[in-house]
């Protein structure tokens, strides 16, 4: 790296340092499956989990019956941040929300077009245009992918997890407009990493070759050391895109799972 951001590489233990050698309290080192199965160091106070979009858009199985693995992932995603919470780590819910200024300034036709359930009603059918009710009208999904509406939620159990991290100050909401939380010279989530300080980023959520590794991509471009946590990521495209995906995360940072990383968060 360079005078400020650094890793120090043991290779005796085959260990990567990303601390930086700052003075941490308790330093955890977990095993990962990059860099000839490396392990790395890091400090809980400077580490977050960063999830991506769990949301009811995604997940429900009224809106989306076929986002089985993503539904899969919930579990899993709830062991990771009760762990991250008992070290004293927190938790960032990156989510799109769509504002009228992004629809009118900022969204380009691509993601106008590729979000639009009828491809020749992209007016009508896109960000921000009602999606009705489920659940025999109980249940208003509100517009689509738009800030405050029931469908941008966190899907089921995420959403009630957020609640109680809000209350406890582990766990910050952001927003995003486009596929990646960090594009952008200074977004929400930035702004927050930058200020609390944070260099080291553990990433789930959906869909895992769509805004879970253009998140993951930026966050490398900008220094930040990048995890993936692959059994709480999770995609509905082909299984080739989570393997180009796992492929080139292991050179931008670094693959693990839950499997390795619980035992030693709980221990």
């Amino acid at each position: 790296g360079n005078h400020y951001n650094y890793w120090l590489y043991d290779p005796e233990s085959n260990t990567f340092d990303l601390t930086r050698q700052k003075e941490t309290k308790e330093p955890i080192t977990v095993p990962t499956l990059s860099k000839a199965n490396s392990s790395i160091t890091f400090a809980p106070e400077r580490s977050a989990l960063v999830i991506i979009d769990m949301q009811n858009f995604f997940l429900h199985p009224e809106i989306r019956p076929g986002s089985t693995l993503g539904r899969i992932a919930v579990e899993p995603t709830l062991k990771m941040i009760d762990a991250f919470r008992t070290k004293g780590m927190r938790i960032a819910w990156v989510n799109w929300g769509i504002t009228e200024y992004d629809m009118n300034h900022l969204l380009s036709p691509s993601f106008l077009y590729n979000f639009a359930g009828d491809k020749k009603s992209v007016d009508t059918m896109s960000f921000c245009t009602e999606m009705g009710t489920i659940a025999n009208g109980t249940i208003d999904l509100g517009k689509k992918l738009c800030r405050g509406s029931w469908n941008a939620e966190m899907y089921g159990p995420l959403q009630d997890s957020y609640l109680k991290g809000k209350e406890m100050g582990t766990d910050f909401y952001f927003d995003k407009n486009t596929a990646s939380g960090l594009w952008g010279v200074m977004t929400p989530l930035e702004m927050w990493l930058r200020d609390e300080g944070i260099t080291t980023m553990f990433f789930g959520g959906v869909n895992t070759d769509q805004c879970v590794y253009g998140t993951m991509l930026d966050s490398s471009y900008k220094g930040y050391d990048t995890v993936m946590v692959t059994d709480i990521c999770a995609t509905s495209s082909p299984p080739f895109a989570t393997e180009m995906v796992v492929y080139n995360m292991n050179g931008r940072g670094w693959v693990t799972n839950t499997d390795l990383m619980l035992p030693l968060l709980n221990a």
